[in-house]
């Protein structure tokens, strides 16, 4: 036992919290609740994120008929401003618990291929670089969209959306058949229920044409739009299943619901706290559950907003495979997955909510970031229950926004470039902020959650 973890047992003790650790396991326990780690010794147990696991895993509905079922983390696991990044939690199907979720909706992750080598991308990086920073950052971008589209997208669906799309701007150029046939790639998108009554008036209100000042944009914080290369291939037969080669570029898209996100996710938290019972003392961890009717309804709601965040990074894709065609007249891409992080989906009969989780069934893929300067992955799922079909979202944080902006401003080493208006993004994001990805995939890969398929090389990041 090392003297951190004795320190660590001891510090959570007096706050009646018991901790074991076996093979690479944290398995923690207190009077009202239990939950897993999946952790590398290498890499910290942070007592906050513990204490946030723990009540999450204590949420019980007003009447105490409705419980967490099942509470566990992956190796990215570290404090957020509620719940813990990294969580996996399941409920019975009809007990949702919004704050869970937050505001982020669908925040998520798009791979798709740019048809360049790494020799052809370096020779047009200048050209392109300079077209996406005005499309990307600057607002260079003309994302016309009717009423009706948005409309089409809620009531109705992602294929009603594709076949409503009208000519103009980004759409003229745009392959709607693509778009349709990629739909099989987008990890939970069919599972989504969602209704334009959801949506703000600004998108599905009486105006005919809209041009949303969110759509097309990646979003602050940990988001990005980064091209990378394909620095190794680990499973030749999945890696050419995905179209991927050595050598070969991609872009990796994390984006999320933006404005319409914080707009359903606040409206709930605020209507679950609300509907706790007078006169009933409220939950210390201000973590409050849904049941029944209310339930549903947050899980339409939800998945509207889903919905918006799959259509945002659709729209991302699209502009860059644009300027690819613009730049250097190369348009054979295509849509390597689609995968959320963000949501509840039901599966298995339960509602299984991943609070910076990534879907990992038997089968799927996965991705799975570094940081700007360090590996990203692409992975198999192999439908591991007993961390709920989860893999991680990334490295996860090692260090606090707050702490990374004291250092002084990061210099990179060659390995990374980074594109920003802002540079508290470049320092906030430095590589250093983030855990080695080497040791989160390694725990993932023995404990049998995924199966690595590529290892992928950032090139150039885009942040706004």
């Amino acid at each position: 036992m090392s003297a951190h973890f004795s320190r660590l047992s001891k510090s959570l003790a007096r706050q009646g919290v018991h901790v074991d650790y076996t093979h690479g396991v944290y398995r923690l326990s207190r009077a009202d609740a239990s939950a897993s780690v999946l952790l590398p010794a290498t890499l910290p147990l942070e007592q906050k994120a513990v204490k946030q696991l723990l009540d999450f895993a204590a949420v019980r509905s007003a009447d105490g008929a409705h419980a967490v079922c099942k509470a566990c983390a992956t190796p990215d696991f570290h404090p957020g401003s509620v719940v813990p990044v990294g969580t996996v939690v399941a409920t019975a199907s009809d007990f949702v618990i919004p704050a869970s979720i937050g505001t982020d909706i669908n925040c998520g992750m798009r791979l798709i291929t740019t048809g360049l080598t790494l020799a052809a991308f370096r020779q047009i990086e200048p050209q392109l670089q300079a077209y996406l920073t005005r499309t990307l950052l600057q607002n260079g971008r003309d994302v016309p969209l009717h009423t009706q589209s948005y409309r089409a997208l809620f009531d109705d669906g992602p294929l009603a959306f594709i076949d409503s799309l009208h000519a103009g701007g980004l759409w003229s150029q745009v392959d709607a058949q693509r778009l349709a046939d990629e739909l099989g790639a987008c990890i939970g998108l069919d599972s989504f229920q969602a209704g334009s009554r959801c949506a703000p008036d600004a998108l599905v209100g009486a105006r005919e044409v809209i041009r949303d000042p969110c759509l097309g944009t990646p979003g602050g914080g940990n988001h990005f739009v980064e091209f990378q290369c394909v620095d190794a291939v680990l499973d030749r037969h999945a890696a050419y299943a995905a179209g991927l080669r050595a050598d070969d570029v991609v872009l990796m898209i994390h984006s999320g619901s933006r404005d319409l996100g914080f707009y359903v996710g606040q409206r709930w938290m605020d209507r679950a706290r609300a509907a706790w019972p007078a006169g009933l003392k409220h939950p210390d961890s201000g973590l409050y559950g849904l049941a029944g009717a209310l339930a549903q309804e947050y899980l339409t709601a939800m998945g509207t907003a889903a919905r918006y965040a799959w259509a945002n990074r659709l729209v991302l894709a699209e502009l860059v495979r644009q300027a690819l065609a613009a730049v250097a007249g190369v348009t054979a891409s295509r849509l390597v997955v689609d995968v959320p992080h963000n949501v509840v989906l039901q599966e298995h009969g339960w509602n299984v909510h991943r609070k910076g989780a990534t879907p990992a069934h038997d089968g799927d893929l996965a991705l799975i970031p570094g940081s700007m300067g360090d590996a990203s992955y692409l992975a198999l799922g192999l439908g591991q229950s007993d961390w709920l079909w989860s893999c991680s979202h990334g490295a996860g944080r090692r260090m606090r926004r707050q702490d990374v902006r004291r250092m002084r401003q990061p210099e990179s080493d060659g390995s990374w470039r980074c594109v920003t208006l802002r540079e508290e993004r470049r320092i906030e994001e430095a590589p250093q902020a983030y855990k080695p990805i080497g040791p989160v995939i390694d725990a993932q890969e023995q404990a049998g959650l995924i199966r690595p398929v590529a290892r992928l090389r950032p090139l150039l990041t885009f942040k706004a």
